[in-house]
């Protein structure tokens, strides 16, 4: 069951079957908003499931599950969290299914039509035709008019009541005049039958909605594929044994052995041995990665060397895979904003084309008198039929679907449709600097004692207090002091002043390492700063304080990343600026900036003045969004309009941002735009067409053409079109996967 638990809320996804339009979805999305305790609920036509927002205490998940039911619809509980591929996998099977019967029944139209021409109406033929409409409407058929009862039985009316109302409209006409042609001969109508197109409509609204069906599938392709990604064994060491025991059985803490060549099941950390790690599924790099003793490894990935042995970190739902497939899950159910008009008009449209179809009706007869019943009846029926509401119900979710996993496998992770929509509008990019323009492995490039000082206590010092800290300026500092044989001093009251540095106190002293407002508010005098050339480009300066004197400084150096300037340039071709926002100091800023085309620099900030600056760009009317690391970044991030995390480590920092990019490659964030702008366009198509379709063909349906220019509508044909409608829609949103992205 896909549950999980948000500040005393729960969330719950599950398949929800024997939707077939918008107004299905409209109606489920009704009842399970009805139930007390839901906060939320969405319901997705293209993964037939629905994701709800509820409070346990108000509501069970069965509840759910029975007010799904009671809406004319069915709906269960899932065994595993893979809703969408599990709905994908259900999908594919009714493929199969329609497409026997509607071939079955296209064939069977042939053969009623080839009878209805050569035997030109006799009563042995026409009784041929009615059982022949009978065993199609009773095998292929049944599904779509019991889906029209149960619509009905709930005071509620979709897709398939058009189809049943149009069908048996034309089939009862017909059934009548077989039966009683004496009937229609002394009221003056003709005892025209029209069975060949009661099986047609039938056999074309199935195939086109098992070509939909297979269509649907290949949105969900990518999210299918991380599945296949795991072994299904590891190798575990059981007592003292290696034994190849069930992926679902591993458990955190247990040894497990890599031989080459072997998928890695699981997260973990190398505890002996080493290879080389094919990482590119998760970050799209095609070069395989050194990994020793104390690396971490992810489980998906794999080894191509050497063997080596680790313990397990993550398993099941907490691992990195699942993590991802859980996000690819959340935004494939989601929606985008733009789907609101969408939804209105699927509310109404099936109540206003029964409305049309008896107008149709009544004016047809109204002008042709009772003899003229017949096209009347073909008048209404092609109404009923062309009217098509999944189209509208198809437009937006499909393409969403079609995007976020053409995202996944460019390494973007987008959350949702919202996120999707939005991400499009940006036009201001603010960029961290360590870790996001540059690579953030920082080495140290120069140590400058000042006074009497000497390198090695410089070096000394600075370790000692680095060595408790994270930054990975600190790590660089670290990494000297161990090549260089350093003694790491015993440091109390250690404290880190994020943003600024650290401090404690060594022997008695008390000691800092950070940056140059960090020495000012200490009250270090850096007049007399250490001689030695000032950092450049992508360089950092580090002072080091004892006791309010400067002991020197440490100049580190991160290169800029290959792909920023590339970065940079794109996204000015889409239209949007860039600015640098970084606690390191003006002149190291500005020279990283100017090396990668940003011009707009705003340094010596705190991690809380990052978040004012966003709010200073989101005042100025701009939509930002936020590239960082997704750590100290994290309340910038989460302020900006769209937050984009870099990957750091295995940790892709999902919950900080809307957006995780995988990949170590800063082009990902225009693509990122130039994604949610063409998914839009998309969408933006998507419904054009399908109210476009409704409002020209309901029309022609009518019959507004047949006074200029003798032209009526068959019902065949409205049938073809209608199923077209709604293939074409989805085969639409499927060019994004294919699309030309910036």
């Amino acid at each position: 069951m896909a549950t999980t638990t948000t500040q005393g809320a729960e969330r719950i996804s599950f398949p929800v079957t024997g939707m077939t339009c918008a107004a299905c979805q409209a109606r489920v999305q009704r009842a399970l908003r009805s139930e007390p305790g839901v906060s939320d609920a969405t319901v997705n036509l293209v993964t037939a499931s629905a994701a709800v927002a509820y409070d346990p205490t108000s509501v069970t998940p069965q509840r759910l599950i029975d007010a799904v039911r009671a809406a004319g619809y069915d709906a269960a509980l899932p065994v595993t969290d893979d809703v969408v591929a599990r709905g994908a996998e259900a999908e594919v099977e009714r493929a199969r299914g329609l497409t026997v019967k509607a071939v079955v029944s296209v064939l069977a139209g042939g053969v009623a039509m080839a009878l209805s021409m050569t035997a030109m109406g006799s009563q042995p033929a026409n009784y041929t035709l009615l059982g022949l409409t009978v065993l199609i409407i009773g095998w292929a058929g049944h599904g779509i008019y019991r889906a029209a009862w149960n619509a009905l039985r709930h005071r509620s009316a979709d897709m398939n009541v058009l189809v049943t109302l149009g069908t048996s409209a034309a089939f009862i006409y017909s059934a009548v005049a077989t039966v009683a042609p004496g009937l229609f001969a002394r009221n003056g109508i003709a005892s025209a039958v029209y069975y060949e197109a009661v099986i047609f409509i039938i056999g074309l609204v199935l195939a086109g909605r098992a070509i939909e069906a297979r269509a649907r599938v290949k949105t969900t392709g990518a999210l299918r594929r991380l599945a296949t990604l795991l072994p299904n064994t590891a190798r575990v060491m059981r007592g003292l044994t290696w034994q190849d025991v069930p992926l679902s059985d591993v458990k955190r803490g247990e040894v497990i052995l890599v031989r080459p060549g072997g998928r890695i099941p699981v997260d973990g950390k190398i505890s002996d041995g080493s290879s080389e790690i094919d990482e590119s599924m998760l970050t799209g790099e095609p070069l395989p990665v050194a990994k020793s003793a104390g690396d971490f490894v992810v489980g998906g990935t794999v080894n191509t060397t050497g063997s080596f042995q680790y313990t397990a970190t993550s398993v099941g739902p907490d691992s990195m895979l699942a993590r991802i497939a859980k996000l690819m899950q959340d935004a494939q159910l989601s929606r985008a904003p733009v789907q609101q008009l969408s939804d209105r008009v699927s509310a109404v449209f099936v109540p206003t084309v029964l409305g049309i179809a008896l107008v149709t009706f009544f004016v047809w007869l109204g002008i042709t008198g009772l003899s003229g019943l017949p096209h009347a009846i073909v008048a209404a029926v092609s109404v009923l039929i062309i009217a098509c509401p999944c189209a509208m119900g198809l437009a937006v979710p499909t393409a969403v679907m079609v995007a976020t996993g053409r995202g996944a496998e460019l390494g973007l992770l987008i959350k949702g449709g919202e996120i999707l929509q939005r991400a499009g509008d940006v036009d201001m990019v603010v960029f961290d600097k360590t870790g996001t323009i540059t690579e953030g492995r920082p080495q140290v490039s120069r140590i400058l004692p000042a006074g009497d000082s000497s390198e090695l206590q410089l070096l000394e010092l600075a370790a000692g207090l680095e060595s408790h800290s994270e930054h990975p300026l600190a790590a660089a500092i670290v990494k000297k002091a161990g090549e260089s044989g350093v003694r790491y001093p015993r440091v109390e009251n250690f404290r880190s002043l994020t943003g600024s540095g650290v401090t404690g106190t060594i022997d008695g002293k008390t000691a800092a390492v950070g940056n140059a407002e960090l020495m000012r508010e200490l009250g270090v005098d850096l007049s007399t700063t250490a001689g030695g050339s000032l950092p450049q480009g992508g360089e950092s300066e580090l002072f080091a304080a004892e006791d309010g004197r400067l002991v020197g400084s440490i100049i580190v150096s991160d290169v800029v990343r290959p792909t920023s300037r590339a970065a940079v340039a794109r996204l000015r071709e889409l239209g949007v600026d860039t600015v640098l926002v970084t606690g390191d100091r003006r002149g190291p800023a500005a020279s990283t900036a100017s090396a990668v085309g940003i011009e707009m620099v705003i340094s010596e900030v705190l991690p809380q003045e990052k978040v004012e600056a966003v709010k200073n760009l989101q005042r100025e009317g701009r939509v930002v969004a936020m590239v960082g690391d997704g750590v100290n970044d994290a309340p910038a991030l989460a302020q900006a309009d769209v937050g984009m995390s870099m990957p750091k480590g295995t940790d892709i920092a999902v919950e900080a941002s809307d957006v995780a990019l995988l990949r170590s490659d800063l082009t990902s964030v225009p693509t990122v735009i130039s994604l949610s702008r063409r998914t839009m366009r998309t969408m933006r198509q998507n419904l054009f067409w399908a109210f476009i379709y409704n409002v020209i063909g309901i029309p022609i349906a009518a019959g507004v053409l047949y006074p200029l220019l003798g032209v009526m509508l068959n019902p065949v044909i409205a049938s073809a079109a209608m199923a077209l409608s709604s293939v074409s829609v989805v085969l639409n949103s499927l060019r994004l996967r294919t699309a030309r992205l910036a």
